[in-house]
């Protein structure tokens, strides 16, 4: 089962502190092959790494962020993916950001988009799973 992610939900993860942020970080533990987690546009590097970055790129959360990211399968906009970002962009009401990751996450076949944008990415989105963080399994609480 292949995860695409959203920009918001990496930000949770990088905030230790964050409740949403601690449902999402365990999705970055290595898997037994030590491949990718998860896929998500080469969009995200911008989108998640400019705040902290202006911060000092040396600072933790910049830190925690790049790991992340190295962790996933960062795809190029290529004019198939653009293509249907416009479609989905015109189907769904979203902006260019959103609809970039959504597309890329439906051109991978994905089989869920990790976000917790409910406004732009309602569970109606019909070409995979919209899945939130509080859908994930709060590890952090006693069981």
């Amino acid at each position: 089962m292949t995860i695409a992610f959203d920009a918001d939900v990496l930000v949770y993860a990088a905030a230790p502190a964050h409740p949403l942020g601690a449902r999402v970080a365990p999705l970055f533990a290595p898997p037994p092959d030590d491949g990718p987690v998860g896929v998500g546009s080469l969009l995200l590097l911008s989108e998640v790494l400019a705040k902290p970055f202006r911060l000092g790129s040396d600072s933790d959360e910049a830190l925690t962020l790049i790991s992340y990211l190295g962790r996933l399968d960062l795809l190029p906009v290529d004019a198939p993916t653009a293509r249907l970002s416009l479609a989905l962009a015109v189907k769904y009401g979203l902006r260019a950001a959103g609809a970039t990751h959504l597309a890329t996450a439906v051109a991978f076949g994905a089989d869920r988009f990790l976000t917790n944008n409910r406004k732009d990415f309602p569970r109606s989105i019909t070409e995979l799973d919209v899945v939130y963080p509080d859908d994930l399994p709060d590890l952090t609480s006693p069981s």
